[in-house]
């Protein structure tokens, strides 16, 4: 077996935080949560699963920590709808300081301190 060409049940993606691996009734269970909950974070477009060929939702380890955060919070008593906002704009803001500290990185190495 090569990094090529994965085999097994998950084709190579065990390592994958986007591949969609969970059951609804799977995620909910790891979350300590109800399938409601996840429809509920669905219907607000927090995260959007994918289904299966039987129309089952599939979730990610990825959607499943989005879906924790959002949990946190209603369990301190944010409502859902603003909840899921909130983690919207948590990952937003980690996306823009990610790409931030990339162009830094790269405006640094392309102009080098001149030597004094």
């Amino acid at each position: 077996m090569t990094a090529e060409t994965p085999t097994g049940p998950l084709g190579g993606h065990l390592d994958d935080d986007d591949y969609p691996a969970y059951t609804m009734g799977r995620a909910a269970a790891m979350l300590g949560t109800t399938q409601g909950f996840l429809r509920a974070i669905g219907d607000a477009r927090l995260i959007t699963p994918l289904r299966s060929e039987g129309g089952h939702r599939r979730y990610s380890r990825y959607q499943l920590r989005i879906a924790a955060r959002a949990r946190e919070l209603v369990d301190q008593g944010t409502p859902i709808e603003s909840a899921c906002r909130i983690v919207i704009l948590e990952d937003q803001l980690e996306e823009a300081q990610r790409l931030n500290a990339e162009y830094r990185d790269a405006a640094g190495s392309a102009n080098p301190p001149a030597a004094t």
